[in-house]
C-alpha cells in the first residue's frame, strides 16, 4: 500500500504520472486546514487517521510531504517514509532555508505575493517543460495562504529529532534541497524539486521494487510462523 503526500501547497496533481504507473494499492493524503498555529505533532495525527495503526505501508511524501511522512512514521511503526525531493531531517536543511529562518524574513512576504512571480517558481522549482509549467502555475494559484503560512513555518522550525530512518530519492539537480556529501539512497541523474512529474518513470521503479521486497520479506515471514505453528500442532 502507498499513501502519497504532495508538496506544500500542492495536491494530487503532482502524482498524475506516478499513480498509474505503481502496482500496489495507492491514497493520496491531502492537506487538511490547521487549527488556529496547531503543531506539527497535532496536525500528524490528524493526517495519519486515514492509516490503520497496524498496517504495514509505505509513506510517499514530496518535499514538506516528506517532512510529514517522517512524522507519520513515528506513531505508525510499520509504516516506512519515503522521501522524494525531500530531507531526512532539520539538520539537512540548505544554507538558503537556513537564512530564510535566521532573518524571519518569511514573515514578510505573504504567500499571495508568491503567486504574482511564477517564474521565478519555475527556476527554483527547475521545471523545463511548458506542460509542467503550466500545472505549476495552476497549483500555484489554488494554494491556500492560511495552509501555505503554516506550513512554510512548520517546516523552517522541524524539531527532527529522533525521527526514524526513511529511504530518500532526490534530483541531481535538485535546487531547492540540493544533493549533500551525504549519502542519499537513490540520486536520479538530471532530477529537479519537481521530479515527481518530469522522473515519474524512474521514481515508480524504485517505488515498486520497495514493495516487491517488503511483500518478499513479508510472505517469507509468514511462512515461517505457518510452519512454527504446524510443528508445534504435531503430536
Amino acid at each position: 500500500m502507498f499513501y502519497l503526500i504532495p508538496g506544500l501547497g500542492a495536491d494530487e496533481r503532482v502524482f498524475r504520472k506516478l499513480l498509474p504507473l505503481l502496482h500496489g494499492p495507492t491514497q493520496v493524503l491531502e492537506w487538511l486546514k490547521p487549527i488556529n498555529d496547531e503543531s506539527l505533532p497535532d496536525y500528524v495525527r490528524r493526517m495519519a487517521a486515514a492509516i490503520p495503526e497496524d498496517q504495514v505501508c509505505f509513506v510517499v511524501g514530496v518535499s514538506f510531504g516528506g517532512v510529514v511522512a517522517l512524522e507519520i512514521c513515528r506513531i505508525r511503526p510499520r509504516a516506512c517514509a519515503v522521501l522524494v525531493s525531500s530531507i531526512p531531517d532539520a539538520d539537512r536543511l540548505p544554507p538558503l532555508l537556513r537564512l530564510i529562518r535566521a532573518t524571519r524574513v518569511y514573515k514578510l512576504v505573504p504567500p499571495p505575493l508568491l503567486k504574482l512571480f511564477p517564474w521565478a517558481g519555475r527556476w527554483y522549482f527547475g521545471i523545463d517543460d511548458n506542460l509542467e509549467y503550466k500545472t505549476f502555475k495552476a497549483i500555484l494559484r489554488d494554494m491556500d495562504s492560511t495552509y501555505t503560512s503554516w506550513a512554510i513555518k512548520r517546516l523552517l522550525h522541524w524539531d527532527s529529532i529522533g525521527v526514524g530512518s526513511c529511504v530518500q530519492i532526490l534530483g541531481s539537480r535538485d535546487r531547492v534541497f540540493p544533493p549533500s556529501p551525504a549519502p542519499v539512497d537513490y540520486l536520479i541523474p538530471g532530477g529537479t524539486h519537481f521530479m515527481v512529474l518530469t522522473h515519474a518513470q524512474q521514481i515508480s521503479q524504485i517505488l515498486n521494487e520497495l514493495l516487491r521486497k517488503q511483500q518478499a520479506s513479508t510472505g517469507a515471514a509468514d511462512a515461517e510462523v505457518a510452519e512454527v505453528g504446524a510443528a508445534r500442532s504435531r503430536p
